[in-house]
């Protein structure tokens, strides 16, 4: 009895100690949203606070003045995440699947090439002529998908390491005597028997996707073509710019009435929003991919 008890009471600790963790996670997204949606002067009064002291959806208001803009960005970022994502599992994939056969040839060469350029990079003027000058990119939604975001050494890796440690080499075997081919092997065996990886890694490509900012940043002056990210970024710097300029003396009046700090918050509601609910579909997987995927190289 004593025994049972002693491990009931380990239990209960251990779930006390997610329960905490839980609280102190969740406790700063409910933070910035109920600070959204403070009263501004209310706000720099009391500060910050779980409870507000007046409700406000002024921030909400500010930034939905133009919701055509925002929906657009929306429609942007979720058209690059989807085709993104998709495009860099099956580029990741096909590259990583020959990486874990034994029996490639070019396997040893392409790894460290893998690697290396997770380590080195050609620069910033390079990279930009190459999409621009070379393969006309700029202000085209491609701009947002293929550069440094379609393909990952670190993923390539994980998914290799995957391969090899996971899909024993008899399987391929019995296909190939069967009479599979290589591309039967892999679309019906390789893929199918590899759904925690490619969840953990599409996991990664849809986080880095949408909140990718730079590719707009440095590729698009269209404003037709500007993601969700970018947009609030230049909402807030354009905010912050307006603020700086005291010339006129009524303008400068209507901005120190703008609610600036609840529209910070506001943003990151926005920003964090959709793609938050898309997690709990790649949970159960996450931990199995990375730990699989991980154990030896």
């Amino acid at each position: 009895m004593n025994v049972i008890s002693t491990r009931r009471s380990k239990q209960w600790i251990i779930h006390l100690l997610f329960l905490v963790y839980i609280a102190a996670t969740l406790f700063p997204l409910l933070l910035v949203f109920m600070v959204s949606i403070t009263e501004e002067k209310s706000l720099l009064i009391h500060g910050y606070s779980i409870l507000p002291h007046q409700i406000d959806f002024s921030a909400y208001r500010y930034l939905f003045h133009d919701s055509q803009t925002i929906v657009r960005a929306y429609g942007v970022t979720i058209l690059v995440t989807i085709a993104g994502t998709i495009g860099s599992l099956l580029m990741t994939s096909l590259f990583a699947y020959p990486l874990s056969r034994r029996d490639f040839p070019f396997r040893t060469p392409l790894t460290f090439y893998v690697f290396f350029t997770m380590l080195f990079n050609g620069g910033l003027v390079p990279w930009y002529l190459v999409y621009t000058k070379y393969l006309s990119l700029d202000n085209t939604l491609l701009a947002l998908i293929i550069p440094n975001l379609l393909m990952s050494g670190f993923n390539i890796l994980i998914m290799r390491t995957f391969f090899m440690n996971t899909i024993p080499p008899s399987i391929i075997e019995s296909a190939s005597i069967d009479g599979a081919g290589e591309l039967r092997i892999f679309w019906q065996i390789i893929l199918r028997l590899s759904l925690p990886v490619m969840s953990t890694i599409g996991l990664f490509c849809t986080l880095a996707y949408w909140n990718d900012w730079y590719n707009s940043l440095i590729f698009i002056s269209d404003s037709h073509n500007y993601s969700i990210q970018y947009l609030l970024n230049k909402t807030l710097l354009d905010i912050q710019v307006l603020l700086s300029q005291t010339g006129n003396s009524g303008q400068s009046q209507l901005l120190a009435n703008a609610p600036t700090e609840t529209i910070r918050m506001a943003m990151a509601i926005i920003g964090i929003g959709p793609i938050i609910l898309a997690y709990p579909f790649f949970q159960k997987y996450i931990v199995q991919g990375l730990t699989v995927g991980a154990v030896k190289g």
